[in-house]
């Protein structure tokens, strides 16, 4: 035993991806038809989804809050691990995105569990009742983190679940001069998240970085 961590390397990300259950033909389908209608390839990767999945089937979850539909891909994943009068409430802002994502749902093999609701993270979130979900999403406008961080924590009850996605700021986490906009928001965020008491969390160092709380 040691009381320090390994270190974590691309040989290790690969590492767990190949020991991942794979994604199947339907879920591939999905990424490509999104990619040629030119909705960014940004999707949550396979080994988080998996991860998640097991989250929410560990906490008995049966109602999750997204915030961040885009293709619709992980709530299609998140439906996938609640039971069959389970379901994800998730949130887009772009008619586009919520379009393809609607297509898709429908498509899939969870149309009955997912619901999409268009507009603004912050328009749409006080219509939820509290303590109405077990698990809340993140992984929309990273500006915005900490007021659906405030939201979620009145929709999801105690001893419920908070993930949020890009905790390692899209590889750029400790980048001297970073490239993306949105890696300034992220640090502070992550600061935030670490500091708030009404959670216990961590970040587990798999996709871009997840972070997995459990309200307190």
């Amino acid at each position: 035993m040691s009381e320090q961590s390994s270190l974590v390397t691309d040989q290790h990300f690969r590492y767990i991806a190949e020991r991942t259950t794979p994604e199947d033909p339907f879920l591939k389908d999905l990424k490509r038809a999104a990619t040629a209608e030119g909705i960014p390839s940004i999707w949550i990767a396979p080994e988080q989804a998996s991860f998640m999945q097991i989250l929410l089937q560990a906490a008995r979850a049966r109602e999750v809050v997204e915030v961040g539909t885009l293709a619709g891909y992980s709530a299609i994943t998140m439906a996938r691990a609640l039971p069959a009068d389970g379901r994800v409430r998730t949130i887009e802002l772009e008619a586009k995105h919520a379009d393809f994502a609607e297509r898709w749902v429908a498509k899939s093999d969870v149309a009955g569990r997912v619901q999409v609701h268009r507009g603004k993270g912050m328009d749409v979130l006080p219509g939820f009742a509290a303590d109405s979900a077990d698990a809340a999403f993140l992984d929309a406008d990273k500006g915005s983190y900490p007021q659906y961080l405030t939201e979620c924590l009145r929709i999801v009850r105690r001893g419920g679940l908070i993930m949020v996605d890009n905790a390692f700021a899209f590889g750029e986490l400790f980048a001297t001069t970073p490239s993306d906009r949105e890696v300034g928001a992220i640090r502070a965020f992550n600061d935030l998240m670490a500091k708030t008491p009404a959670l216990q969390s961590v970040i587990v160092p798999i996709g871009d970085g997840l972070w997995v709380g459990v309200k307190r």
